[in-house]
């Protein structure tokens, strides 16, 4: 998620029953081969051309683990802030020397091609620019540039570039070329590194091949921005006023704009209304470029926001948007698409290296991207946000976003009726492929989901984010409609909870989700953990019909919230646990069994108080962890103890233990209350009282002792906040364990405070703040829990 310009807080072709038995060919870590060899990668399902699925895509990809190299196989891995791991397929190819190649043998006749790659950072963090040498059977064509100063974020949310910092994470890019003529099948097309000197390594995942198309020419009776208004088109001279001039023009004369053939230099939005904006096509006319003193400003193509009152019947098409941003900042509206745009429609536009592709604020109404590309974001690659309906994504391939990859969020105002299918969205460094947080009538079809990198899964939907409640009319309602989906590889480790997030999963944060919810017809294939997920709130009305789950990390169902389902024709198999189901809420989830089911239930279920180590199907290839792990057990657990183990007093319970908040501001979310280090800190939105902290203890504790810490540098002065304890058996019912009262924080005696407490057995314990005498927010940089 990403913010609005309110500055609201955030946060190969296979046929549709893909199957996963595919040859094995041994797990691969890192091997060296040898001049000429084939990468041998391990075999994995391509999310690309899958019939029937997801965007109909004008390329063909080839992955550089199956291509002839002399280069090292890099994977497959899945672990987060591992270079393999986001590759698709979680494999690719490094080249470390001169002479070092990767080549494609062409599989149709193609005059471009795309492709992904990944150089190391440099020192500063600013990235380096280097170049690879671009070989048609043999015979050097061009030296292609390549740079790494789109990718390396590090530390927490939202990141930044600084590589002494931790998590270093979003590694790839992409490029593309002209050949100059139409190179027939069979022909040889290699990247070969001519040079280490300006980068040490040149990473490659895949490449896209294609024909592309002549530039379309000016229709009848458009305005040109070059011809009529002196648009610069060798991107020298800053365009931006007088392509809006022309736009402004096109709006009060009635007719089409035409961007011809150049590169367009532009620095600020250009902002349209009842007017149509059309391009050579997205290879040939590109508006790029971003203010050299103000970097908040920068190339963008922008609907009136809904308080000027929005705009409506615009059509934008056949350009591309290819901006400059460097880093992510939530505030700055620097996205390729942006505003209200009513009655609409965004039809062949390729956005790249914007912030997100589309953050669509409402209200609005009918509007609809197709048939585009949205390609290596900071944030979300589309977020129809406030109030969005009837709106549609159909069409449209979406690769390496910052964040959610297609979102929808009804904060405050309801999305109703709005559509994502026939998407391909793959690759999300963090959070979900396709979500919505709330909406009503909303439709999640036909779309193809693959290689979620972390803190998320594949398709989500729930009560989250701020603005999402029934109160408003923005939870989720009516029917939420999810057929004919394939995820591949989706769902993986969150690293605030430290364990394992579905690949399709549901959330009731705020409240229960309590709709219709249909999930129909649709593969969840080697899910990097469990296949179905539910968590943080009751989650009512689900209904699983016509589902197949072939391969899961750990669990085919992973319940961690009470609620209510149904499953009909619902078939596992290939799970990683010998006891398909994870439920410690016991007879709290209601599930009825229809016909038709297999492989995914089992009563009692497993409750064991720790989740398991993920074991990756890679196509049938058992993989996982740092080393391969071994088959799963043939026999299933012992049923977990009827009394839980006694815990050490001195152990801190909540250290590193799954925590929520009802806000954050900044770089201080609620994860550094529980990460064991005094000198991070959560700190809630300011002028908001009252706020709390929630950890998840994982099971009932008698908890005796509460420890709350502030950062123990004096340059924290004394403080005194309000506060009260509560505790809860199941994160709905919370109990007053120690009520409301003033702490005072010294730092003469470390910034500390205990608070003791009569052991009533808790597994969510919740510090609630209403004042602070130091700050208008609530503040913890430890909250810790303890038996005695």
């Amino acid at each position: 998620m990403t913010s609005s310009p309110k500055g609201r807080p955030l946060r190969r072709g296979l046929a549709a029953t893909v199957s996963l038995a595919l040859a094995a060919a041994g797990t691969v870590v890192a091997i060296a081969l040898a001049p000429d060899a084939m990468a041998a990668g391990v075999p994995a399902p391509s999310p690309v051309g899958i019939s029937g699925r997801g965007a109909t895509v004008p390329f063909k990809e080839q992955e550089a683990e199956y291509a002839a190299t002399n280069g090292t196989l890099i994977g497959p891995d899945r672990l987060y802030g591992h270079l393999p791991s986001e590759a698709s397929g979680r494999q690719a190819v490094t080249l470390d020397a001169t002479g070092e190649y990767v080549e494609f043998t062409l599989t149709a006749p193609a005059n471009a091609m795309s492709f992904r790659y990944s150089l190391p950072d440099n020192s500063a963090g600013t990235g380096r620019d280097a170049s690879l040498d671009l070989k048609i059977n043999g015979t050097q064509l061009k030296s292609v540039p390549v740079t790494s100063k789109y990718g390396w974020y590090y530390g927490g949310y939202p990141f930044n570039n600084n590589p002494g910092d931790t998590n270093p994470h979003h590694f790839y890019d992409e490029t593309r070329t002209l050949f100059g003529s139409t190179l027939p099948a069979g022909t040889k097309v290699r990247l070969q590194v001519s040079s280490t000197s300006a980068s040490p390594t040149f990473t490659i995942d895949l490449a896209d091949f294609e024909q592309v198309a002549a530039p379309i020419g000016k229709p009848s009776g458009a305005l040109d921005v070059v011809g009529d208004f002196g648009a610069d088109p060798t991107g020298a001279a800053d365009s931006t006023a007088k392509i809006q001039a022309a736009v402004d023009a096109g709006k009060a004369q009635g007719k089409t704009v035409y961007i011809p053939q150049g590169t367009f230099q532009v620095r600020d939005h250009i902002v349209v209304d009842q007017v149509t904006l059309a391009g050579a096509g997205p290879w040939y006319s590109v508006l790029t470029g971003r203010d050299p003193v103000n970097r908040s400003k920068a190339v963008g193509v922008y609907g009136k926001y809904a308080n000027q009152g929005g705009s409506k019947n615009v059509t934008l098409k056949d350009f591309a948007i290819i901006g400059d941003i460097r880093e992510r900042v939530d505030d700055d509206q620097v996205n390729a698409i942006g505003g209200a745009l009513s009655n609409s429609t965004v039809d062949n536009v390729w956005m790249q290296h914007t912030k997100c592709g589309a953050w669509m604020d409402g209200p609005m109404d009918n509007f609809t991207i197709k048939n585009s590309r949205i390609l290596d974001q900071t944030a979300d690659g589309v977020n129809f946000h406030m109030g969005v309906t009837n709106s549609t994504v159909t069409n449209t391939f979406v690769r390496n976003t910052g964040d959610d990859g297609l979102a929808m969020w009804a904060e405050s105002v309801p999305n109703v009726k709005n559509k994502f299918t026939f998407n391909t969205v793959i690759l999300p460094i963090l959070a979900n492929n396709i979500v919505t947080y709330g909406g009503k009538d909303i439709t999640i079809s036909d779309n193809v989901m693959a290689d979620t990198i972390t803190n998320g899964g594949g398709l989500h939907i729930a009560n989250r984010y701020p603005g999402v409640n029934s109160g408003q009319g923005t939870a989720v309602s009516g029917t939420t409609t999810a057929a004919r989906n394939t995820l591949i590889r989706t769902g993986n480790n969150d690293y605030n909870w430290q364990f394992g997030v579905g690949a399709v999963w549901f959330s009731g944060l705020n409240e229960a989700l309590d709709a219709t919810i249909n999930i129909t017809d649709s593969e969840i294939l080697d899910s990097s953990y469990a296949a179905i997920m539910n968590i943080e709130g009751a989650t009512k009305g689900l209904h699983f019909e016509n589902v197949r789950i072939d391969g899961a990390g750990t669990y085919a169902l992973q319940i961690q919230a009470t609620g209510t389902a149904s499953f009909t024709n619902v078939t596992a198999t290939h799970i990683a646990q010998s006891n398909p189901i994870h439920n410690c809420v016991g007879s709290g989830f209601v599930i009825t069994r229809g016909a038709g089911n297999s492989g995914w239930y089992a009563d009692p279920p497993a409750c064991t108080g720790n989740w398991p180590a993920p074991q990756w199907t890679n196509g049938g290839v058992p993989g996982g962890g740092t080393t391969p792990p071994t088959d799963p057990p043939t026999t299933p657990p012992t049923d977990p103890p009827t009394t839980p183990p006694t815990d050490p007093p001195t152990v801190n319970l909540a250290k590193n233990r799954p925590v929520t908040e009802t806000s954050h501001t900044d770089v201080y979310p609620a994860s550094k209350a529980v990460d064991g280090n005094a000198d991070t800190y959560w700190e809630s939105a300011n002028n908001a009282f009252p706020q709390s902290v929630t950890v998840d203890l994982g099971a009932a504790k008698a908890v005796k002792r509460v420890v709350l810490k502030l950062p123990p540098a004096t340059a924290w002065a004394t403080r005194t906040q309000t506060l009260s304890v509560l505790g809860s058996t199941d994160n709905s019912t919370f109990s007053t364990l120690k009520s409301s009262a003033g702490y005072t924080f010294n730092p003469s005696s470390g910034n500390t405070v205990t608070i003791n407490l009569t052991g009533t057995p808790t597994r969510y314990l919740r510090v609630t703040i209403t004042g602070n005498t130091g700050w208008p927010a609530g503040q913890l940089s430890e909250l810790e829990a303890y038996t005695g």
